[in-house]
């Protein structure tokens, strides 16, 4: 299989500010209801052509003014409030009514006075009563569409279409896991056009929906990547990945040998100042918890070694610091190991770090679990060191079968009599709870 997917084939007037020239027009009509009505003592208005328990009435027409878009009112406009509306809110009034008027246009509308209620300044959080009188200021033209158009995904060509379809090592009806060779992102980015991400649309098979990521792996790492088939899949193997119940394993052949053979790195990571967030670094003080598990395979001398990795969390470039931070940076990594991560003669200057395999539980039962292929130039490097391929997989913790230790004795044995003290408390006080107690 090449690193990189084949290459894709060759294709084939705005209104014033918000609000501008409202409030001048709001007071002009504000003068023509006060020439419609005369003045006297305030009462609670009357409904004039509709029963008071109508919920809202007509607003009030002027004459048009010239030059208005076609479809907005230049005109203040008054509603009476229903006995349905008695007591709500004025901004809950307004999502019921004009529900095409936003929140904070009727924010702005009330801090410069031209919401009233009755005559009255009023505030969105106000409650209104059956019978007042709502002063609308005229509607505002809608601004020019200014949301993004939707991003159209180019075509896929067949080469394209081939090389995803290849990559795939397992696929049931909520999850596919594919073999993500070297060198190809897993999602796109800045000068990155080539990624799993942009090859989906190959994915679908016999469903007619897009599969969705729900982890990722560096774009020099290779090995086992899990896909989710449907939008029920990928929630549930989100939760997997971020609760940690999801099992993943990674072999890397690393520079000279670790003196334990079986270790738990425990250092804090961070992004690296001054890098734009491309790179991370150990930082006691101020990065966040990561727990890595190495376990030796085998070694090459002193020269090299054969390790399993095991993330206990899921920080960004984790293992590759957290080797590197302990003096065995990855073969090839040269990010963090620098010119002392490559070894001289035929083996490759790629990074040697490989998604052996990946397990977790299946949403309708069982369990996901898939192995992958070494790249071409991790099998070649393995042989040139002369590692035994066949020794790579060992066995999770829990997938070793062991007779009980004398500490697991010791741990049944204190939970057995947790449990039996509990039982005679419970038996003590249902006797205290049978009649009075002899004095």
């Amino acid at each position: 299989m090449k690193g990189r997917p084949p290459g894709k084939p060759s294709g084939p007037s705005r209104g014033g500010k918000p609000g501008g020239g409202a409030p001048g027009r709001a007071r002009g009509g504000a003068k023509a209801a006060r020439a419609r009505k005369p003045d006297g003592p305030k009462s609670p208005a009357k409904p004039a052509s509709k029963p008071a328990a109508a919920k809202t009435a007509a607003p009030k027409t002027a004459t048009p003014k010239t030059g208005a878009p076609k479809g907005i009112s230049l005109d203040v406009r008054q509603f009476r409030v229903g006995a349905d509306d008695d007591g709500i809110r004025l901004d809950r009034w307004f999502q019921r009514h004009l529900p095409d008027i936003g929140f904070n246009s009727v924010s702005r509308w009330a801090r410069t006075g031209q919401l009233r209620v009755d005559g009255a300044r009023a505030a969105p959080g106000d409650r209104v009563t059956e019978g007042q009188l709502i002063r609308v200021p005229p509607a505002e033209p809608k601004a020019a569409e200014t949301a993004k158009p939707r991003r159209v995904r180019p075509e896929l060509s067949e080469d394209q279409i081939s090389f995803a379809q290849n990559m795939v090592i397992h696929r049931d009806a909520q999850a596919i896991v594919i073999n993500k060779p070297p060198g190809l992102a897993t999602q796109g980015g800045t000068k990155t056009d080539d990624h799993v991400d942009g090859l989906l649309d190959a994915l679908e098979f016999e469903l007619d929906q897009r599969p969705k990521l729900v982890h990722r792996l560096d774009k020099d790492t290779s090995g086992a990547l899990l896909i989710a088939r449907t939008a029920r899949s990928a929630a549930y193997f989100a939760k997997a990945f971020s609760s940690r119940t999801a099992r993943k394993v990674y072999w890397a052949i690393v520079m000279g040998v670790p003196s334990i053979e079986d270790g738990m790195i425990e250092l804090p990571i961070a992004k690296q100042p001054g890098t734009g967030g491309e790179k991370m670094h150990v930082d006691e003080e101020e990065g966040l918890p990561a727990r890595s598990r190495y376990r030796v395979i085998e070694r090459a001398g002193n020269r090299a070694a054969w390790v399993e990795l095991q993330p206990h969390t899921g920080r960004t470039h984790q293992l590759r610091v957290h080797m590197a931070a302990i003096g065995h940076p990855i073969v090839g990594d040269g990010k963090y190991g620098g010119k002392e991560a490559f070894l001289s003669g035929t083996i490759s200057r790629k990074m040697h770090l490989h998604a052996r395999r990946i397990r977790v539980d299946h949403p309708d039962g069982g369990r996901v679990d898939v192995r992958a292929e070494l790249p071409e130039h991790f099998a070649t490097s393995l042989v040139s060191l002369g590692f035994d391929i066949n020794a790579g997989d060992l066995p999770l913790d829990e997938e070793i079968a062991r007779a009980p230790t004398r500490e697991d004795e010791k741990k049944a044995a204190r939970a057995h009599a947790k449990q039996l003290r509990k039982g005679r408390r419970g038996e003590r006080r249902s006797r205290g709870a049978g009649g009075p107690r002899k004095k």
